[in-house]
């Protein structure tokens, strides 16, 4: 028996791109930062982007977002990143999510810990462009798991096993930086 009052939960994220496991050259890189860990009750502040072809950065984006409230002190202290900062040079988080899909393209993304990045921007997305991102993506951490023996697999201590400089991390584009030349060492293995 047919009932049309029964209402249908949609499957969290079910537009989401696959996590793939090869190796490419084309991609855009990807970094956020937030006010907090959950993508339903925190905001993204900062997108950094770098867009590689055959293997070479051939543009960047990077943007704050102006979010209308208090930047919490320990965000702060982990990025450097203000409330000031973010009311004179951030940009509406509608702008930025729009810039950073048109710079996106289908291109598939690359970021460490990528879930993490890829989950805010796509529920973002949904709430603010009322689409989702769907970009199939890799994620360097999953990755160096199966190559490298490292005492754990942050960021930092990759960059420190392949002798990255990791001065400045804990910003968009200095994070994307300092994940594609990680990338690019994984890759060498």
């Amino acid at each position: 028996m047919e009932n049309s009052n029964i209402a249908v939960a949609s499957t969290p994220r079910q537009f989401k791109g696959k996590s793939l496991d090869n190796l490419v050259n084309d991609y855009v890189l990807v970094d956020i930062e937030t006010t907090g860990l959950s993508p339903q009750k925190d905001d993204i502040i900062e997108i950094g982007a770098i867009k590689v072809k055959d293997n070479k950065i051939v543009d960047t984006y990077s943007s704050l977002i102006n979010i209308g409230r208090k930047v919490p002190s320990y965000i702060t202290n982990l990025t450097g990143i203000t409330t000031d900062m973010l009311e004179s040079d951030g940009k509406n988080v509608c702008d930025v999510l729009q810039e950073f899909v048109n710079f996106t393209g289908d291109n598939i993304i690359v970021g460490h810990n990528v879930n993490f990045d890829i989950n805010f921007i796509y529920d973002k997305c949904e709430k603010y462009l009322d689409k989702p991102l769907s970009n199939d993506f890799i994620d360097t951490m999953k990755i160096a798991k199966r190559l490298v023996d490292t005492p754990n697999y942050k960021l930092g201590t990759l960059a420190d096993h392949f002798n990255v400089d990791y001065n400045g991390a804990h910003r968009g584009l200095k994070d994307v930086e300092i994940t594609y030349e990680v990338y690019n060492n994984l890759k060498n293995i």
